[in-house]
């Protein structure tokens, strides 16, 4: 992460994220797979460090070896063989961000859940406990009771990044914000699907799509 500073004098904590170049693998199509994706490639490698199936799959695409492959749904535009660089973002779009949150181990029910503490005075007990945890009869613990337990280290994706800027000499994003994921993360960038509220002609909020 860094800071930029903006036209109007204001500072925007950003974080800089290394866009490619990606190649397109491959395409999936609704007719022979049954759905419609695109595979991505990043990151070149020798091919002797990858498995044999894998560099079979870039050698029969005629493309180098890569070392991480990635499907998105839907590739309007894209043919294989195509490289994807920095430069197919814009300033001022949004974008969602999916990674590998970092892992935090075992944590407890306050940083894990957001709980309240519980009261410290009068000889109180259960000042950081999670107090009652299951049903009058049932007699056990339902699934999926927010409980003390591994926080972090899942796949997280983060949604409606604004792209501040675009280094495409550089293939370099910078998104407003800190995104999933430590430091030299791999991380997938798409256009954003969230939908967000824009005044209408009456000036109540109307859903629409970016």
């Amino acid at each position: 992460m860094t800071q930029l500073f903006n036209p109007d004098g204001t500072m925007s904590a950003v974080t800089v994220l290394e866009a490619g170049p990606c190649k397109v693998l491959g395409l999936r199509t609704q007719e022979k797979d049954g759905y419609a994706a695109a595979q991505i490639a990043f990151e070149p490698v020798d091919g002797k460090k990858l498995i044999q199936p894998k560099a079979g799959t870039f050698k029969k695409a005629n493309l180098d070896p890569h070392r991480h492959i990635v499907e998105i749904r839907g590739y309007e535009g894209l043919e294989q063989g195509q490289e994807l660089k920095a430069e197919i973002f814009a300033a001022g779009e949004l974008v969602d961000v999916t990674s590998t949150s970092k892992g935090k181990g075992f944590q407890g029910l306050i940083k894990r859940h957001k709980f309240s503490r519980g009261p410290e005075s009068h000889g109180s007990m259960n000042v950081r406990q999670p107090g009652a945890i299951g049903a009058t009869d049932a007699a056990r613990v339902f699934k999926g009771v927010r409980m003390s337990g591994q926080m972090g280290n899942e796949r997280v994706t983060a949604r409606a990044y604004k792209v501040v800027r675009v280094d495409p000499e550089r293939n370099l994003l910078l998104l407003k914000g800190g995104v999933p994921g430590a430091k030299g993360a791999l991380v997938l960038v798409r256009q954003s699907t969230k939908p967000i509220k824009a005044k209408g002609p009456a000036g109540k909020p109307n859903p629409r799509k970016v």
